[in-house]
């Protein structure tokens, strides 16, 4: 898979039939789906009913927030740069627009962050502009902002360990967090349980079975390319 933009801003979905809206839609294919051609149809329906709340509600946050992220995983799974590269302008103007705006600096530490993963540093640099900098710069905001909540806590976590299986005692640290911190929300939930599924690697100094477990929690890690 190739170029991403962060899906760890959507909320937990619900079962396919009841995923209506744009983020119930966008957790489903990250999260949920296993088939790469089904995971695009409902990133189209995500984008398609964002272009419709949008036109109702013109600059709806939301909306605009959802169809960024849908614009950037539809880049990540068919491999295209202008669809990569429109996600984050939009993850920009949002942060911009609200520097405070946790959930902004999540996608654009995950846009960043995923693409070097996917692609090497210096692929990612040279193709669509992707920098480690600039990931960590967001993922250490996003985390300050998002308060305790286990969502960002443990989504840091699975990120720092992946990009360095020698970070254990960080994303150690980070996993503990979310472990024991407030889920108020579906997601918050669902990144609890993925830090304690990765927390008995890293208390064993396993990063590299922690990278690995990581991998696969993260969005799109059922889907094999």
């Amino acid at each position: 898979m190739m170029f991403a933009a962060s899906a760890m801003v959507v909320v937990a979905a619900a079962p396919v039939a009841l995923a209506d809206t744009p983020r119930e839609l966008l957790t489903t294919a990250a999260f949920q789906t296993s088939d790469k051609k089904k995971a695009l149809s409902l990133i189209n329906q995500a984008i398609t009913e964002s272009d419709r709340i949008l036109t109702a509600h013109p600059g709806d946050r939301e909306a605009t927030l959802q169809r960024g992220i849908a614009m950037g995983y539809r880049g990540k799974l068919t491999r295209n740069r202008t669809d990569a590269k429109a996600s984050l302008e939009v993850f920009q103007r949002l942060a911009s627009q609200n520097p405070r705006d946790a959930e902004a600096q999540m996608v654009i530490a995950g846009w960043h962050l995923d693409a070097i993963d996917q692609l090497g540093g210096l692929v990612a640099r040279t193709v669509i502009g992707a920098k480690a900098d600039a990931g960590e710069a967001a993922l250490t905001k996003a985390v300050a902002l998002g308060g305790n909540r286990a969502f960002y806590a443990g989504l840091a976590a699975m990120m720092r360990i992946r990009k360095d299986q020698g970070q254990v005692a960080q994303a150690r640290r980070l996993a503990e967090t979310a472990a024991t911190a407030p889920a108020p929300t579906p997601l918050d939930a669902q990144m609890k349980r993925a830090a304690l599924t990765i927390l008995p690697a890293l208390r064993a100094n396993d990063g590299k079975t922690a990278a690995r477990l990581s991998r696969k929690l993260l969005p799109f890690g059922k889907i094999d390319d």
